[in-house]
């Protein structure tokens, strides 16, 4: 129980002494410049390419079944094309 007492105390003089040293700081403008490169890589975030993959795959699927009723549709017209020639012949 002592060592958890002490450990937090150190640990909070710690913190303290980094909070008001520069490198709090540095770290805050490290982090504004990173920000700042990587807003002009024009990066996107998990988030939006997670969304954009899921509309991609539903795009995918719809396309699929799309190609499966044209091929569908364009078989069941197919033998129709044919029939009046095939009746148009035995006149």
């Amino acid at each position: 129980m002592l060592s958890q007492k002490l450990f937090d105390e150190i640990s909070n003089k710690i913190s303290e002494t980094i909070a008001a040293s520069p490198a709090k700081d540095i770290e805050k403008n490290i982090k504004a410049m990173m920000g700042a490169t990587f807003a002009r890589m024009d990066l996107v975030t998990r988030e939006e390419f997670d969304v954009q993959q899921e509309v991609l795959a539903r795009t995918r699927e719809q396309l699929t079944q799309l190609e499966a009723r044209l091929q569908a549709l364009e078989a069941a017209a197919t033998p129709a094309a044919d029939a009046p020639a095939a009746d148009s012949e035995a006149h």
